[in-house]
């Protein structure tokens, strides 16, 4: 692995100047860089705060379960180059942006087969993830922090709220963390954090993903999401839930309508409805995989 120094990342952003910053982690800002040998990164620089306490734990342990997941289902880390009082990591370059933006802001929507493709790729980070030793909860699953690689792929980014579960007995208990919108209730409630709760995320997620409405829409009633889709997916109106930007082939119809279903089962709080157990009677540790093998088998092409 080439070392990088800090003049080396100073001049590949051009002194972290505001035409490379790309977008705003919890630690810090992140910046296009690109480096001597013309490949390009992304420099994540900590802010001012986490600057002035050179070795902030939480950073370390971002760096930690990156180091541990070198997989091609998340934005892997390069390298971590080392500043007169900081860290600063650099990860692999996503030329098309995030999720979010592609959902809500781009001018051309993703039709039904890119987006069940992508739904895989979600599932399949998250089972990475989950089947860690010890299994690794990200906590803040949500379309902004799923970037888009040069072919389109969906990669998990952002491991800054990222946590080891050390008690596979019992749920880890830590104070609650993420996005509302996308919190398990369990988790907010109890305090107790497992697996499940990545789940519900990704299950909120998969919501978005079919409907492009935006998680919380403070301007419709209901204003959730999960509360809004739900009972339309429960009364099979399929079409109602799904992005009427997008044409409905016939031939999408038996996915889309197992996609939705997956996303109630995995926001679900009703036992009857788990896939495998669980405090909530949601989604249990072994979700994703059901999830992976339950979405479909589509070939991967490279057709947003």
């Amino acid at each position: 692995m080439t070392n990088f120094s800090y003049d080396d990342i100073v001049a590949a952003t051009k002194g972290f100047s505001l035409e490379q910053l790309i977008g705003k982690g919890s630690h810090g800002s992140v910046y296009k860089g690109k480096l001597k040998d013309g490949k390009l990164v992304a420099v994540e620089k900590p802010l001012e705060g986490i600057r002035s306490l050179g070795d902030d734990p939480k950073l370390s342990n971002e760096i930690d379960i990156l180091s541990s997941i070198k997989n091609s289902s998340v934005v892997n880390l390069i390298e971590v180059s080392h500043g007169p009082a900081n860290k600063f990591l650099i990860l692999e370059f996503m030329p098309n942006g995030s999720f979010h933006d592609l959902l809500h802001l781009h001018p051309d929507p993703p039709p039904w087969p890119r987006r069940t493709v992508m739904a895989i790729q979600i599932a399949r980070a998250v089972v990475l993830l989950h089947e860690a030793k010890p299994p690794i909860i990200h906590r803040d699953i949500k379309p902004a922090n799923i970037l888009l690689d040069h072919n389109w792929n969906a990669r998990l980014a952002d491991f800054s709220l990222a946590v080891r579960d050390n008690s596979p007995q019992s749920p880890v208990s830590r104070v609650p963390a993420g996005t509302i919108g996308y919190l398990d209730p369990c988790y907010t409630e109890s305090g107790k954090l497992g697996p499940k709760s990545d789940v519900f995320s990704f299950g909120v997620v998969l919501l978005e993903l079919m409907s492009s409405r935006k998680v919380m829409d403070m301007d419709s009633d209901p204003s959730s999401i999960v509360a809004w889709a739900v009972p339309m997916i429960r009364a099979r109106r399929v079409a109602e839930v799904s992005d009427r930007r997008v044409a409905l082939p016939d031939g999408m119809l038996r996915p889309i309508d197992r996609m939705l279903s997956i996303a109630v089962r995995c926001v679900s709080e009703n036992v009857e409805e788990a896939i495998d157990g669980g405090g909530c009677g949601r989604v249990g540790e072994g979700g994703g995989r059901y999830m992976v093998a339950n979405l479909g088998s589509y070939k991967e092409k490279d057709d947003r």
